[in-house]
């Protein structure tokens, strides 16, 4: 099967369109964050970088730690950004961009988020750090894809959403790779992430419009299910978490929490509690 111009885009330089990067440029190994500043922040920790991209807000950096190769790419802000990296990271290495056809033996990939976070539990602290057991999704990007979910994801879905009672949002869920999670956030806290489609509204956030469901991260902090609970919110996950299990590959999100809802706190110093996180991150990445 040839996959159409139109569908897979592939710039005059030979490289997927909107990351700008071709076959070789990427490590198996995948940092994702959000800012693009904040690629260089991990990059410098690096022995060697022997490939720089960057497209609109997609900023790439391969390297070496030793002997391990590893990418960090930014993703810029929510769902539908990371819905163009993880496809066209995944297109990368399973089609043969000059066939068009995918590839008869498929590549798994691991992809790492390392990013910002609120937290709507009182009793976890600005600045700490939080491993994502799972995910529910706020967001509609995973039901436009076809795939059989788990038994497990069905119940926790059907756990939060009758909870949660909102009147036209249908959460959905995904957990976290087993195999990331034991090796990687060793003493972090860890439970559901919720992401968020937006950042003002949707996260319950009032300027001049008022928000439908002003009260929910509220709602969702008192929700538990079998010892798990929700823990924090961002924006990312749940499409990182959904489109990499259904495309076959693993990914766990690590978040430094820099705000504390419930409390009304936010970190004196943002900057360095993520450079905190990026140091701990990479200590673990290079053994996997």
């Amino acid at each position: 099967m040839s996959i159409k111009p139109s569908e897979l885009i592939i710039n005059d330089k030979g490289r997927i369109y909107h990351i700008d990067c071709g076959p070789d440029d990427l490590a198996n190994t995948i940092i994702t964050v959000g800012d693009p500043d904040r690629v260089k922040r991990v990059s410098k920790y690096f022995d060697k970088i022997e490939v720089i991209r960057s497209h609109r807000e997609f900023v790439t950096h391969t390297g070496y730690i030793g002997n391990k190769r590893i990418s960090v790419i930014s993703t810029g802000i929510g769902p539908d950004n990371i819905d163009i990296v993880i496809n066209e990271i995944d297109a990368l290495f399973n089609i043969n961009l000059a066939t068009r056809s995918p590839e008869a033996n498929r590549t798994s990939l691991k992809f790492i988020r390392i990013g910002t976070s609120g937290t709507l539990q009182r009793d976890i602290p600005v600045d700490s750090f939080i491993k994502s057991q799972g995910v529910f999704g706020l967001d509609n990007l995973m039901y436009f894809y076809q795939y059989e979910k788990e038994k497990s994801l069905e119940n926790l879905e059907k756990s939060f959403n009758a909870f949660m009672k909102f009147e036209d949002v249908k959460a959905y869920a995904f957990m976290s790779s087993d195999d990331l999670s034991q090796k990687l956030g060793k003493g972090f806290i860890q439970g559901m992430t919720i992401t968020c489609p937006g950042f003002y509204g949707p996260q319950g956030r009032k300027l001049r419009l008022t928000p439908r469901y002003n009260d929910f991260l509220e709602k969702a902090s008192q929700w538990s299910m079998d010892d798990i609970r929700a823990t924090n919110f961002e924006m990312e996950t749940s499409a990182i978490y959904g489109l990499s299990h259904v495309l076959g590959h693993d990914a766990l999100s690590l978040s430094a929490i820099i705000a504390n809802r419930p409390n009304g706190t936010f970190s004196k110093d943002p900057y360095n509690t993520v450079e905190s996180l990026i140091q701990s991150a990479l200590a673990e990445i290079v053994d996997l």
